[in-house]
């Protein structure tokens, strides 16, 4: 999707990115390759074209902190696709409390597709152990962490950095129509959670993690795996959600109609 992309290029939103694709301008390729455009100058089109040819020579690079910067924070949805198999999904516990009442990260999930990993208060959790993990990675995937998880994090770990691009799948589950949280979400879609934390929310999180302080493994083990749900999840919904972003924005009537 991102290569379909044009609304990164300043003056052009989303209505004009449509204009583009039915006059069968549907890849940055297209738009350079274009002797001239309707509606733009000679220069404006030379400036264009040079601002895509950098794009495209990012891209090839990798380089996912360039185009988090590069595209409003709305569109980084886009990425997802050309970024899945370096895309890390985020998820946090808490105490309860908020970092300036005494609030605290318990416990920090992470899943690359492949793996799950928990980082834990008082055992492997630190800024330097968080900054080493997310450094792996070039997507971000979370369920409202850009309001939640990520500002808790950087006001709790000095130094933790979060530079890549952010696929933040509640406000993408609102830009589709879909409302409720993450479990309703999972049941919507037939996404299953393990029968042992089957019904447990984020009260149940604070409180498994006050038994677990006071020397319940079994409570650990508990929030660990409801963590891992939280987080193995996201990968799976993430695809499902770039998939649908993707058809509402038109390109593919475009793309099936042999235009490319």
């Amino acid at each position: 999707m991102i290569k379909n992309t044009f609304c990164i290029l300043d003056g052009i939103g989303e209505k004009l990115e449509k204009r583009l694709w039915r006059e069968r301008i549907l890849t940055w390729e297209n738009f350079t390759g274009a002797d001239e455009l309707l509606g733009f100058s000679r220069e404006k089109k030379d400036f264009l074209d040079d601002c895509l040819m950098q794009d495209a020579v990012q891209l090839g690079a990798d380089n996912a902190v360039y185009f988090s910067r590069r595209i409003r924070r709305r569109e980084h949805w886009r990425l997802f696709d050309f970024f899945k198999d370096s895309a890390v999904c985020l998820d946090i516990e808490t105490n309860g409390l908020q970092p300036n009442s005494g609030g605290f990260v318990t416990v920090v999930g992470l899943y690359d597709g492949y793996d799950y990993k928990s980082l834990v208060r008082g055992e492997n959790l630190s800024a330097e152990s968080l900054q080493k993990e997310l450094s792996r990675y070039k997507c971000l995937v979370t369920f409202y962490g850009s309001a939640f998880d990520v500002p808790f994090v950087l006001r709790s770990f000095s130094g933790v950095k979060f530079e890549m691009p952010h696929f933040d799948l509640c406000f993408a589950a609102k830009r589709l129509g879909m409302k409720g949280g993450l479990k309703k979400l999972e049941h919507e879609l037939d996404i299953v959670r393990d029968e042992s934390v089957h019904g447990l929310d984020g009260y149940d999180a604070v409180k498994l993690w006050e038994y677990a302080k006071k020397g319940s493994r079994d409570a650990m083990d508990t929030l660990i795996r409801y963590n891992r749900e939280d987080t193995v999840n996201l990968m799976q919904i993430a695809a499902i959600f770039y998939e649908r972003l993707r058809q509402s924005t038109g390109i593919e009537e475009y793309l099936s109609c042999g235009v490319a």
